[in-house]
C-alpha cells in the first residue's frame, strides 16, 4: 500500500487556524465530503465515536484520526498541516500540527490496519515531519507524502 493510494491531491490542505478538537473533525469530515463524496455528518459520528474509545493523538504533534464508515469501497486519507498546533488531548501532551484521518470501509479488516501502520511509521519519521512542516503548501505536501515510500526505498 503507498500513500498515492490513500490521497487525492485535493485532500492534503493547509488549515490557518482551528479552534478545537471537534472543529478539526467538522473540518476533516467536510473534507471527506467534499473529496471523497462521503457525507460529513456521519463522518463526524464516527471520527468522534473513535475518539471516545481512545485519543488519536499519538504523540510528537501528530494526530491521525480515523473511523470505518458504510459507504466507500478503499481506504481513503485527508492531510491537514496546522500552521498554529492545538491541544489534542496526545499521549505526551504536545499540541498536534500534522493530521491524518483515514477513513476505511466497515468491512476494511486488514485494508484498513495496513493503512495506519503505513501512516504511523511514515509519520513516526521526525525527519520527515520537519520536512512537511518546512512545507505548508498543499502541492508540496503531496509530492512529499506520495514519494515518501520510493525515497524510504532508496
Amino acid at each position: 500500500m503507498k500513500f498515492v493510494s490513500l490521497l487525492e491531491p485535493n485532500a492534503v490542505k493547509v488549515m490557518s487556524s482551528v479552534s478545537s478538537k471537534k472543529r478539526l473533525m467538522h473540518d476533516l469530515a467536510e473534507i471527506v465530503d467534499s473529496v471523497y463524496g462521503i457525507d460529513a455528518p456521519r463522518v463526524v459520528e464516527a471520527l468522534m465515536e473513535r475518539e471516545s474509545l481512545g485519543c488519536t493523538g499519538v504523540g510528537h504533534g501528530v494526530a491521525l484520526p480515523h473511523a470505518r464508515l458504510s459507504g466507500i469501497d478503499e481506504v481513503k486519507g485527508v492531510f491537514l498541516l496546522l500552521e498554529k498546533p492545538m491541544d489534542f488531548d496526545s499521549v505526551d501532551r504536545q499540541p498536534v500540527d500534522v493530521v491524518f484521518g483515514l477513513f476505511a470501509p466497515e468491512e476494511a479488516g486488514v485494508e484498513h490496519l495496513k493503512a495506519l501502520a503505513l501512516v504511523s511509521r511514515t509519520l513516526r519519521d521526525p525527519a520527515f515531519c520537519a520536512k512537511l512542516r518546512a512545507n505548508p503548501d498543499p502541492s508540496k505536501l503531496y509530492t512529499i507524502l506520495t514519494e515518501s515510500q520510493s525515497v524510504q526505498a532508496a
